[in-house]
Order: structure tokens, then sequence, then C-alpha cells
């Protein structure tokens, strides 16, 4: 079946190139569309290129929100750009994340210090300096050159595990950077965003950090939670299922007597309640995926898959309400996510080799640093309500920084590769 679309995708890019020279605008667009989807489904197929399956798809709904922007806002009545459906999309984005992770990833520091140290640094110093840089040089408007400096400002995210994986680096290094980086994230970025992108947009620090708390710390807590129930023993199951309990009956009594508290919308104690309730939600949804875990175990293989659709939707409905400003200034913004991208993997590698890690590690933080969590950037700005402007930075830098990561992994894991025969030889000989 992946053949058949492997085969049909160029004829269709042909038909679509016809259609555009006839001036047959349905014919053009609709199979340009189909192309691209025919390409990220056949290249499955191939074994060179099957790493570049979810890139395609994101190319694909790139090309879907330019060409049908109206289409991909709205189904029906339903604006796909409202905070609550950003909001849970985007948790579900790093709950699926967060299924891939343990509570050992967090305790790694002590495996790593030195490396995860030079790693954290590296991440919330080279990343959102570059991008500011880059945002002031190219002169773009406020609120894209604040989100080219809030994709740099967010913590690294799984890809950065996977290519790690693939360049034959430091797993261990990269995973603890990674889990690191995510809890330290609802106090760096909102700081970092504060300092650089304050004069551009309004940065509301508390608010930005309870946002982050939100879309990004609670759904990982609640695959925490998941996690302490498969691998921790009955007295730990125990105290989830009580916590699990108080976290219900408080939910419960949120629902029915909230209107009975008396304070203000936006006051310290609402913003409170407000986690307290989301935290409490954690548990429920921990618990529950638990029980269905036990029902069907290949679940946890599934949710990474889910984690994709939510980016891609991120993906097509920012370009989508993006297009305009996208049209205008989309190669100017690719650049910049090749520089900025670019800029990490350089400085990342070669600060740690001046720091004096191994170059396996050196690797590791290079793709620490120059890969970002583009879902939680993507769902920072549709919190602030400006994901087609300061959402557009993320909507250009995840493909492409899919493809540059993917591309880097397989370079340095054939170096390694050259690596392990030459010093194999060399104990030969010393033997």
């Amino acid at each position: 079946m992946r053949k058949f679309f492997l085969w049909a995708s160029p004829v269709l890019f042909i038909v679509a190139a016809i259609g555009w020279f006839l001036e047959i605008d349905p014919v053009w667009k609709m199979s340009l569309i189909a192309a691209f989807s025919s390409l990220a489904i056949g290249i499955g197929h191939s074994k060179l290129l099957s790493g570049y399956q979810y890139t395609f798809w994101i190319i694909t709904a790139v090309c879907a929100g330019l060409i049908y922007p109206q289409t991909f806002l709205h189904i029906g009545s339903i604006d796909l750009r409202n905070k609550w459906l950003i909001l849970i999309i985007i948790q579900l984005v790093m709950f699926g994340m967060g299924t891939q992770m343990s509570i050992e990833d967090f305790t790694g520091i002590r495996k790593s210090g030195k490396g995860v140290i030079i790693g954290l640094l590296g991440h919330f110093t080279i990343m959102p300096i570059s991008g500011f840089i880059l945002a002031k040089t190219f002169h773009f408007e406020p609120e894209i050159a604040a989100g080219i400096i809030l994709i740099g400002s967010c913590s690294s995210g799984l890809a950065s595990n996977v290519m790690t994986y693939i360049a034959k680096g430091n797993l261990v290094l990269s995973v603890t950077v990674t889990a690191i980086s995510t809890l330290a994230a609802p106090v760096m970025t909102p700081f970092l965003m504060k300092i650089f992108a304050g004069t551009m947009v309004e940065v509301q620090f508390f608010n930005m950090m309870m946002e982050i708390i939100k879309i990004v710390l609670v759904p990982l807590a609640a695959a925490m939670i998941h996690d302490i129930l498969k691998n921790y023993g009955a007295t730990a199951r125990k105290r989830i299922d009580i916590l699990t309990i108080i976290s219900a009956i408080w939910l419960a009594v949120l629902f029915f007597f909230d209107n009975s508290f008396n304070y203000q919308a936006d006051s310290t104690i609402a913003h409170i309640i407000e986690i307290s309730a989301f935290i409490a939600g954690a548990f429920l949804v921990g618990k529950g995926y638990h029980l269905a875990y036990k029902a069907y175990p290949k679940i946890d293989s599934i949710m990474p898959y889910f984690s994709m659709f939510g980016i891609i939707y991120f993906t097509l409905v920012t370009t989508a309400a993006g297009r305009d400003n996208l049209m205008q200034i989309g190669f100017l913004l690719f650049l910049v996510a090749v520089l900025h991208n670019g800029a990490g993997y350089f400085f990342g590698y070669y600060l740690s080799r001046i720091c004096g890690l191994d170059k396996n590690s050196s690797r590791t933080i290079a793709f620490e640093v120059g890969l970002q969590n583009g879902g939680m950037a993507s769902g920072l700005a549709g919190s602030m309500g400006k994901l087609a402007t300061v959402g557009l930075a993320s909507a250009v830098f995840s493909p492409w920084m899919n493809v540059s990561g993917s591309l880097l992994a397989n370079y340095w894991r054939k170096k390694a590769e050259i690596e392990e025969e030459e010093k194999t030889e060399a104990n030969l000989c010393n033997t």
C-alpha cells in the first residue's frame, strides 16, 4: 500500500503543475495537497527516508494551511483557535511525550552532573540570545520577533532524545537535560521572555508561568503518575489511589460549590485554585490512563502518535491563521530558522568541547541546545491569543528542526561508527 502512494505522489505533483500552468485552481490546489499526503504515507516504504515521514506530514499541513486557510480555522461553529481547545490538545501532546519518560529520567543528574549543567546553561542562553539577535537583525514586526525569542526560550523536547539515539550519543545525558529543562521552563521561559521580548509584546511573568505549568508540568505529572503505578510497587500505588480519591473530592467541591468562594477572577487565589484543579485532574487522568494501560498495554507505544497529531494540528491552524504574514516573510523566517537552529548545534557542541566533554556527550548537548519544544511555543502563543503572529515562528521552525536534526544525527552516527572501528583497530594493534 505504501509503495502505491509513493509512486502516486510524482504523478500528483505533475497534475498539480499542469493545473497551475493552466490556471485551474481546484485542480492544482487539491493535487498538490494530495501529492504531499501521498508522499508522507509512501515514504514509509523506504528504509532510507522513513525517518522523515513525520516531517512530510508537517510539510503537508503547511501546504494545506496556505492553500485553504479559511477551511482550517473553523469546523462549523467551532473555532480551531479556541483557547481551551488549544490547551486540551497541547496537554495531549505533552502527555504523549511524558508517557515515553520515567521518574528515573529526572535522577540522571547524579550520573551526568557536569553535562547537565552545560546543557542547561547553553540551552537557556544561546537560544534566546540568538533569537533576539536574529529578530533584531531582520527587523521583524514585534509579535513575529517575540515568537522567534519564544521558541528559543522554551525547553528542549523529545526530538532531541530521538536524534541523540540515532547519532549514538549519550542518551542518559540527553533524557536528563530534556527532563530538567522541562521542569525549569515555568520559571526560565517567562523570565527570558520578559528580558528579551518584554518591549515587543506584553509579558506577564506570573500568568505565563501558570500557563506553562498547565500545558507542560500538569500533563507530565499525569504521565509520571502512570509511571509510578506501573513501576513502584504496592505502597506507591496505595498512596496514588488515596491522592486520586482526594483529587476527585476536591474537583467535586469546585464543581458544585465554586460560586460559594468569594475571590476575583484574576486574583492570586483564583490562579492557585485553578492550578489545584489541574493537578487534581492530573491524578484522575494518570489513574485512568493506567487502567487503560492494564487493559491494553500497547497504548504506551501509541501515545507518541497523538503527540505528533497535536503538533500537526498546531502547524496547520497556525499556518492558516498567519497565512498573510507567512506569504510576506516566509522565506526570511525560514532563513532565521536555519540560522537559529545552526547556532544551537554549533555553539552547543563547541561549548561542550571547551568545557571538557567527550565527542559523544558534546553531540548530545548540540541536539539539546539546538532543538526546542515547538509544541510548547505554539501552546503559549495560543494562550496569548496570538497564534497567527507569535506562533508563526514555531510553525516554520518545527519542520526544519526535524529535517536538520535527522540529517545531522545520521551524519554523526556514521562518524561514531568510524570512530568505534578506529578505536577497535587501535586496541588490537596495542595488544
